[in-house]
């Protein structure tokens, strides 16, 4: 039986991920690319591919140094107020790992929640809140992969703003100039876990007064070009391997109009079928992560049971939310959402 993979991370990987990364695996110039050293000249060509690669597919300007590091966004709720933090930090409370950011910063500072759509169960991003001009940097969520919510254009900012873009980077085009800092996992639109990347305008560094431990300060790390220490080395591989696919299809302003057009394709289900009803505030609709519920909660498990049998994997929603969730991430084709469509189809017309 064929398996459709709508897991929110670890999730789906492009197929030309998964076999560049085995060949490298089971040979590399000679050895295993899990075995390299990462001083190598061979890996270090690897690091400054994905480098490139990451600069050119999403236009980041001159004055941003691209990093890869361990740890995971969770690490940089930490290692950002570190570096950026010295009076107050402004904070768009969207969600769950927004929340965890925010409790994050108050170690290092004064945090201001400029607004929260915690109220509602976090279903809609806020609007109309002020961002405090007096504040080191002002932090978003870009998408909130439990709840299903999504910024879908770039915020003017007055202060330097810094983005979690863990479950959508690269889904599309941004304007990274009106960014200072743009970090994530790299387990649902790039490869495996176990690497996280960072963009970073280096202008918005070395304004802290207290000590930064090495490990834990960006300038260590770009000066190293991300090999301080021992890096992810297989993650950052499989990276590059995904970045190599983006290209190759037509890059990002492709993979923009294919979410589009995922999104609308299973929003559109949701909202016809009878049984199903959407989540999110439909202006703030996530393309990345799709979540509904049934009207009649007493059907979910059979509906569950019923999408396993034909292949659905990971749709089952968070425990935050309930109901159910399909994420539609970079690399799943069209197909996989046209086949949980007709299982929902399938499902009303038992029901009837």
């Amino acid at each position: 039986m064929k398996k459709y993979n709508f897991n929110a991370g670890p999730s789906i990987l492009p197929q030309e991920t998964i076999d560049g990364t085995v060949d490298a695996i089971r040979d590399f110039g000679g050895l295993s690319i899990m075995e390299i050293s990462h001083r190598s000249k061979e890996f270090e060509a690897v690091v400054n591919e994905t480098t490139s690669l990451f600069r050119d597919l999403l236009q980041v300007p001159d004055g941003y140094a691209i990093l890869f590091l361990g740890g995971g966004a969770s690490l940089q709720f930490c290692m950002a107020p570190y570096n950026l933090l010295e009076r107050k930090a402004a904070y768009l409370n969207t969600g769950t790992w927004a929340a965890k950011a925010q409790k994050e910063a108050k170690f290092f500072g004064e945090v201001v929640e400029v607004a929260s759509s915690k109220e509602a169960n976090y279903t809609y991003i806020p609007k109309n809140y002020a961002i405090p001009h007096d504040a080191d940097y002002f932090h978003v969520t870009t998408n909130n992969t439990i709840f299903g919510t999504e910024l879908h254009e770039d915020i003017t900012s007055p202060v330097p703003l810094v983005a979690d873009m863990s479950s959508d980077i690269l889904s599309r085009q941004i304007e990274v100039s009106k960014y200072g800092l743009i970090y994530g996992g790299a387990q649902k639109n790039l490869g495996p876990a176990g690497v996280a990347f960072v963009i970073i305008r280096e202008d918005i560094l070395g304004k802290v007064s207290r000590k930064i431990p090495t490990m834990l300060d960006y300038k260590t790390h770009i000066k190293e070009n991300s090999l301080y220490n021992t890096p992810p080395v297989v993650p950052i591989y499989a990276m590059l391997q995904t970045l190599k696919w983006v290209k190759s299809i037509g890059g990002v302003a492709e993979i923009q109009r294919r979410n589009r057009q995922k999104a609308r394709m299973l929003y559109e289900e949701i909202d016809r079928n009878s049984l199903f009803r959407g989540t999110a505030a439909i202006e703030d609709r996530s393309l990345m992560n799709i979540c509904f519920v049934m009207n009649d909660p007493s059907l979910e498990t059979e509906f569950l049971h019923f999408a396993v049998e034909r292949g659905m994997v990971g749709i089952k929603g968070h425990r935050s939310v309930g109901g159910f969730r399909a994420s539609t991430y970079n690399a799943l084709p069209a197909e996989a959402v046209n086949a949980l469509i007709e299982t929902m189809q399938d499902f009303e017309k038992a029901k009837q």
